[in-house]
């Protein structure tokens, strides 16, 4: 299946947006420009129009300079508070003088209810063509239609760089033996049980701190946390029910502890650059990780079973 970067969704979520508003707006500022002087009429030609316009939670019109000339028009009456207001300040507005006569802003915060909206922004031009004041719709995000699926994470390798003191300093301190070090072999075949007869779909060892995090595919809005008393102890696994291996799971059962054992080869491989904490998702197949200079990765299971120790340093000392 192909995915779209998280950009391109948006994008595509207001190509379909502008498609919906644009047309509507064109017509209605039509109307208006012909009482531009006349707030009473301008104020029941919206009022009209509000319904026909799906979702809008606000609808107001300004003049040239981006005052406004109307109450803002809602489906519970007028609000009066903002007549007079100068919105020319405000993001929506921006960029829409002399490059196009409609504009649907980039999301913000409404400076009252401190919601991510939209504004819809069509020019109203008289018949001369001069333009004589603005037509403005407001849109609270969380009432606009759901305008494509969700959004698919990408399974590319990315790598994020994380606090500048930490990794200046990395070469001042040394990887220092955990509760978790000394019993990793109690530990990783543990967590590979959960994940492959148990149930855990998300499995996060947090070395450093000799804790681990679990997401069990009965209860996955909630995740558990596991002492290294818990880790070390097979017992545990008594406390979560029998599973079938998840289907939809892309890592393979034989891949899992694979994948373990790799976090312990980088555990231990440097005394400096370390890895504090490692994760595992086997329905996106995507592992996590988090090393000593606070740098962070995230790459599918098979590329990073694929990789050597040298790899790593290698790219972790650039």
């Amino acid at each position: 299946m192909k995915t779209h970067s998280l950009e391109e969704n948006i994008r595509h979520q207001r190509e379909l947006l502008t498609g919906l508003l644009g047309e509507a707006m064109h017509v209605l500022a039509l109307r208006c420009s012909e009482f531009i002087t006349d707030r009473t009429r301008l104020e029941s030609l919206l009022d009209e129009a509000l319904p026909g316009l799906s979702y809008c939670k606000y609808l107001y019109v300004l003049d040239a300079d981006g005052v406004q000339l109307t109450d803002n028009i809602t489906a519970q009456g007028h609000d009066a508070s903002h007549h007079g207001r100068n919105r020319m300040d405000r993001p929506y507005m921006q960029g829409i003088i002399g490059s196009t006569d409609f504009k649907l802003s980039e999301a913000y915060i409404s400076r009252n209810k401190k919601r991510p909206s939209l504004t819809a922004i069509q020019v109203i031009r008289d018949h001369a063509g001069q333009r004589i004041g603005f037509l403005g719709a407001d849109y609270d995000l969380r009432e606009l239609p759901l305008t494509g699926g969700m959004y698919q994470e990408p399974d590319t390798w990315r790598q994020i760089k994380g606090d500048p003191a930490i990794r200046s300093g990395i070469f001042l301190h040394q990887r220092a033996d955990s509760a978790m070090d000394r019993q990793l072999d109690q530990v990783l075949p543990i967590m590979s049980e959960l994940i492959i007869e148990h149930g855990v779909y998300h499995g996060k060892l947090h070395f450093s701190s000799s804790r681990g995090t679990i997401w069990h595919v009965d209860d996955p809005f909630v995740y558990r946390l596991l002492d290294i008393g818990q880790l070390t102890d097979p017992n545990t696994c008594l406390a979560y029910p029998r599973r079938p291996y998840h289907p939809r799971a892309v890592v393979p059962p034989g891949d899992v502890a694979p994948v373990f054992e790799m976090f312990r080869t980088l555990r231990f491989a440097d005394e400096n650059v370390y890895l504090r904490a490692g994760s595992l998702n086997i329905v996106n197949g995507m592992v996590g990780l988090n090393f000593s200079c606070d740098g962070s990765h995230y790459m599918r299971w098979d590329e990073f079973l694929e990789r050597n120790t040298e790899f790593w340093f290698g790219t972790l000392n650039k």
